[in-house]
């Protein structure tokens, strides 16, 4: 099958949007889609075409991503990527994941991201899932949460989440170079915890948002919803849907989840998106009561294996040779020296003998340091090829927290 790769263009959009929604299996919301076409750089994007159609999708945006050490680092946001049920096997997703890469090379990026609808999809092309998220239901009937001194000081306010947005975004710039994953806001990107549409609230009543003030300053925020769920055996039974939780201290992030455990009428709280070392694990007062779990996040791919990793720095002092099979971009792939601590890093190719052996996939999961390359050895998925080597490397690439992406894309 022939398959013609072509950049989108503006007057293909609507079939471009059909055949995405078909191969997810489900109609976006009018607005919403109407969002997403205002965020997408066409030139950025790929309609695949072959038997007189559009048979695959795939987009990025332009993305500027927290690396350990606080710098912000350009990455290109892979998304939209689909291929029509009818077309599978047949090439194309590889042939937009090849235009793609080549593409990011050529415009000098060093890492492509990516969120997996499917996470047995995209390791073959050198992603690796680098972030968890962590999701929960909390019984609030029978949980509290436990504040320290201070938190009756902090100011509480109900507002609009349009009213609220400019206060938040300023919570939320404060917040993106503390920790590695989280994106920083790009213009038109404050619109997206904005977007509620009734249809796709599943019983929710329409978001909220409290701001949380300390001397006249914003301090932190939630944005969440109620479903309305009467009572259960004379007690009320609501349920409070998390979107989002942020705050420049403990003390008001404390003071955020009392006041989200504590809403009238509620028996539980839910969320679905909170980094997995979220302090909410160590001040809820049963946690046997609390359903916390999590899965894969963000995924992680290396284009420029050298920039990126002397891009981030690293929590110890490192000085290894990596061995690097990277059959996806084969410019990656040879020996690299990497050396570097805290304060910055160098990578470059080197003839010496090998320390560590690994693929480019394994390297974009440990990337932004949420796994460790001890873990991933002892999956078989990293060699040690010097005594002791992986124990310096392991703990020179963690991260002091866990990386977290905060939205999907």
């Amino acid at each position: 099958m022939k398959i013609d790769l072509r950049v989108l263009a503006a007057e293909d959009w609507e079939e471009f949007a059909l055949r995405l929604e078909r191969a997810f299996g489900d109609a976006e919301d009018p607005e919403e889609m109407a969002m997403w076409r205002d965020f997408l750089p066409f030139e950025r994007s790929i309609a695949a075409w072959a038997d007189g159609g559009i048979v695959g999708t795939a987009g990025a945006f332009d993305f500027r991503m927290t690396v350990p050490g606080g710098t912000l680092l350009d990455a290109a946001g892979v998304t939209m990527v689909s291929v029509q049920p009818t077309h599978r096997r047949r090439g194309v997703l590889t042939a937009m994941m090849r235009r793609q890469l080549d593409d990011f090379r050529d415009r000098g990026l060093t890492v492509a991201l990516l969120t997996a609808s499917e996470p047995s999809i995209y390791g073959r092309f050198g992603y690796g899932a680098a972030t968890r998220q962590l999701h929960g239901l909390i019984d609030t009937t029978r949980v509290s949460v436990a504040v320290p001194p201070g938190a009756d000081a902090v100011r509480l306010r109900l507002v609009t989440p349009a009213e609220g947005v400019a206060a938040c975004e300023a919570v939320y710039a404060r917040l993106v170079p503390t920790r590695p994953g989280m994106l920083a806001r790009q213009p038109q990107w404050e619109r997206l915890p904005l977007m509620d549409p009734p249809s796709a609230r599943g019983g929710f009543g329409a978001r909220l948002c409290v701001l949380a003030e300390v001397d006249g300053e914003v301090r932190g925020y939630a944005r969440y919803s109620v479903k309305a769920g009467g009572t259960r055996l004379g007690v009320p039974d609501s349920t409070v849907k998390l979107r989002d939780v942020e705050a420049l201290d403990p003390v008001t992030y404390a003071a955020l989840w009392r006041y989200l455990t504590e809403i009238d009428l509620a028996a539980r709280l839910t969320f679905h998106n909170r980094p997995v070392d979220d302090p909410v694990q160590q001040i809820v007062s049963d946690i046997r009561r609390c359903d916390f779990g999590w899965r894969d996040g963000l995924y992680v791919r290396l284009v420029d294996l050298p920039a990126a990793l002397a891009a981030r720095a690293y929590t110890a002092p490192v000085d290894v040779v990596l061995d690097v099979e990277d059959a996806f971009c084969p410019w990656n792939t040879g020996r690299w020296r990497l050396a570097g601590d805290a304060t910055g890093a160098s990578c470059v190719r080197t003839s010496d003998p090998a320390d560590l052996a690994l693929g480019a996939r394994e390297l974009g999961t440990a990337y932004l340091g949420g796994h460790g390359l001890r873990a991933l050895a002892g999956a078989g998925l990293v060699a040690e090829l010097r005594p002791g080597a992986l124990a310096e490397a392991s703990a020179a690439f963690r991260s002091d927290l866990d990386p977290w992406l905060p939205h999907g894309f």
